[in-house]
């Protein structure tokens, strides 16, 4: 039986999973805020619409007949779309709206942990009163990561000791709209994430990926949504063993255990310290850009992963093919602080795909916030696309990342070029050694 999937989304997320629907059996249809042109020519059918929107999401699926949905963004989940359509009799891949709090209320998600004794969580208090919170900062021996309890696209948290000054972050409180937020203790290490399907009480997890959200190279300038990421051709990354991932792992099986009926993706963000893996966050829903490495990865079926969490089955063991991956993407002149759009992308995917050719190894463009004219592609104030290296080392996927962004020219774009650089993974690996020395 042919299945009629809806993809809710627009970005280079889900431009990723609509390629990981291609060739499966289903007539897959999406819709979003933006026409990604990637994704319109994998669909049947692409809607303009607001995804927050419950009532339009679940129209156009029925106007549809979807027999499951996909939601990749998290405001969608926060807006409760994942209630609505699995309340109209169309499943979705992604938790309903209580759920998705471990993610889109970053209070509740800490006292969730602590309540229900998840490993990994960090010291932490929260505050409604911002002064409170400045005396807090005062008080704390040792430096705080300060966060907003509500989404903020990646951009909200400020690290003491990091990033700005106590004197700085107390002024970010104080400036701030926040009616919430949450302070917790700095955790110094390497990040990391690990991604895992879940349903029906299954957990089937993904190899880790390293998130690069500092604007400028050497891990300098502002957070973004992401400027890129790597995997390596096993599950965990070079600076961590088997046993820092098997302890990620079962900080997501726990995490599961007591989120009652969860289903669709939690993405856990971790820090490896000198003490193992803590939890930065956990995220409702695939990671941009993670899951443009995770998913080119993917030997499973991934729609016989959807069917079977719709139908209360037992989901498939996950297999992965033995690649690397690097992910960079381009963004504006000016991201993120003064972005300039307009300028024309030169590549594509078909001319990714021969670049490619040429190296031992695959490329892939995925298209996340551009604008499509009768002209041609051309950037937005948002990062308009990624370049995903595949080949059996970190060093060659990266090569064949910059073999094709060489292509798209400088001309108003920019790349972190030192994701998934030789030297640039070696400082990773050399933090951790002398972290647990």
């Amino acid at each position: 039986m042919t299945e009629t999937v809806l993809l809710v989304g627009g970005g280079g997320r889900e431009h990723a999973v609509a390629r990981s629907l291609a060739d499966a059996d289903c007539e897959l249809y999406a819709c979003a805020g933006n026409k990604n042109p990637g994704i319109a020519r994998i669909a049947e059918g692409i809607e303009t619409l607001d995804i927050s929107h419950p009532k339009a999401v679940t129209t156009y699926a029925q106007s549809i007949d979807a027999d499951l949905a996909v939601i990749g963004p998290e405001a969608p989940l926060q807006a409760g779309v994942a209630d609505a359509l699995d309340d109209a009799g169309i499943y979705a891949f992604g938790p309903r709206e209580a759920q998705a709090r471990i993610e889109t209320d970053k209070a509740f998600q800490r006292r969730f942990m602590r309540e229900h004794d998840i490993p990994g969580c960090p010291d932490f208090e929260t505050f409604e009163d911002m002064e409170a919170a400045c005396e807090f900062i005062d008080s704390y021996d040792g430096d705080l990561a300060i966060k907003p309890a509500g989404l903020t696209g990646g951009k909200g948290v400020r690290v003491i000791g990091d990033q700005v000054t106590a004197a700085e972050g107390k002024a970010y409180l104080r400036e701030s709209e926040y009616d919430r937020v949450v302070l917790e203790e700095r955790l110094v290490g390497e990040e990391f994430t690990v991604q895992a399907l879940v349903a029906n009480g299954d957990v089937r997890v993904t190899p880790a990926v390293q998130d690069h959200k500092r604007a400028y190279e050497g891990d300098d300038g502002p957070n973004t949504g992401g400027m890129g990421s790597y995997s390596d051709a096993t599950l965990a990354l070079p600076f961590m063993d088997r046993d820092d991932y098997i302890a990620a792992v079962d900080i997501i099986e726990a995490t599961v255990d007591a989120l009652d009926g969860y289903k669709g993706v939690l993405y856990g963000q971790f820090m490896l310290t000198a003490d193992g893996p803590k939890v930065v966050e956990f995220n409702a829903r695939f990671g941009d850009p993670e899951a443009m490495n995770t998913l080119p990865v993917l030997n499973t079926d991934f729609l016989a992963v959807l069917t079977a969490a719709r139908d209360g089955e037992t989901l498939p063991q996950l297999s992965f093919a033995p690649s690397a991956t690097v992910c960079k993407y381009a963004v504006p002149a000016g991201y993120p602080t003064e972005p300039e759009a307009g300028a024309k992308v030169t590549v594509d995917e078909d001319g990714a795909r021969e670049i490619a050719s040429e190296y031992d190894g695959e490329a892939l463009l995925y298209y996340a916030s551009v604008d499509d004219r009768e002209d041609g592609i051309y950037t937005t104030t948002s990062r308009a696309f990624a370049v995903v290296g595949l080949a059996e080392s970190i060093t060659d996927a990266e090569e064949i990342a910059e073999a094709v962004l060489s292509e798209a020219g400088e001309a108003g774009l920019r790349v972190r070029h030192d994701i998934g650089k030789p030297d640039l993974v070696q400082q990773r690996i050399d933090h951790m050694a002398d972290l647990q020395e």
